[in-house]
C-alpha cells in the first residue's frame, strides 16, 4: 500500500505557574489544524501510482507514502496550595496541532483523474483516523491532569501531572501504530491503487 500516515507525538512542552484562583480545575483543548497539499502533475504515460510516487515529499524509513499526518500535544497547568500546603490542579490548557499532507492532482488524463477521485477520499479518511488519535491524546491528557487528586506538595503534583501526560502520549502512539498495522496503512479502508 502506498498510502500511510505515521505520526509522532513529540515531547510535550511543560510550562508551570502558580495560580491563586478559586475552586475546581478548569480544562480546555485548543486545536489548530493545517493541511499541506503537495502538487502532482501526472504524465499521460504514467500510472497514477507512478505519478504519486514521483511527486510525494513523504518518505519514512526509506519508503515513499502518499499521505502523512503529524500531531503534537502540549500542555500547561496551574496549581494552588491550601493552608496545609497540599497542592491541587486549578487549570489545565492543552494545545493540539495536527498537520495533514495529501496529494493534489493538478494535471492528469481523465482515467488518472477518475482513479484519483476514488483514491483520495479513502486516503483522506485514513489520515483523519490519525488526526483523531491526536484529539484523543489531547483530551485524555487535558481531563486526566484536571482530575488529578491533591498531592502533599506542588513538586509531587508537577511530577504526577507530567508523568501522566507522557504516559498517555505513549499509549496513543502505540494505538496509532496498531491502527496502521490493522488497516495496512489505509488499504483495508479503500486507500489502494489498482494500477
Amino acid at each position: 500500500m502506498n498510502a500511510t500516515a505515521a505520526t509522532a507525538a513529540k515531547p510535550a512542552a511543560l510550562l508551570l505557574a502558580l495560580y491563586t484562583a478559586a475552586a475546581g480545575a478548569q480544562a480546555a483543548v485548543a486545536q489548530e489544524h493545517v493541511e499541506r497539499p503537495y502538487p502532482v502533475y501526472a504524465q499521460p504515460s504514467d500510472t497514477l501510482r507512478q505519478a504519486l510516487n514521483a511527486a510525494t515529499p513523504i518518505s519514512v524509513d526509506g519508503k515513499r507514502f502518499h499521505g502523512y499526518t503529524r500531531w503534537n500535544v502540549r500542555w500547561t497547568f496551574r496549581w494552588q496550595s491550601d493552608a496545609s500546603d497540599r497542592c491541587r490542579i486549578t487549570e489545565v490548557t492543552t494545545r493540539l496541532r495536527t498537520e495533514v499532507q495529501l496529494p493534489e492532482l493538478r494535471r492528469a488524463t481523465p482515467q488518472q483523474r477518475a482513479l484519483f477521485d476514488r483514491y483520495l477520499p479513502a486516503l483522506s479518511r485514513h489520515e483523519q483516523g490519525h488526526v483523531q488519535f491526536g484529539r484523543d491524546a489531547a483530551h485524555a491528557i487535558d481531563q486526566g491532569i484536571a482530575q488529578l487528586p491533591t498531592a502533599p506538595d506542588c513538586a509531587t503534583l508537577e511530577r504526577q501531572a507530567n508523568a501522566l501526560g507522557h504516559r498517555l502520549l505513549r499509549e496513543r502512539a502505540e494505538r496509532e501504530k496498531q491502527y496502521d498495522r490493522e488497516t495496512r496503512h489505509g488499504a483495508s479502508q479503500g486507500a489502494r491503487l489498482g494500477d
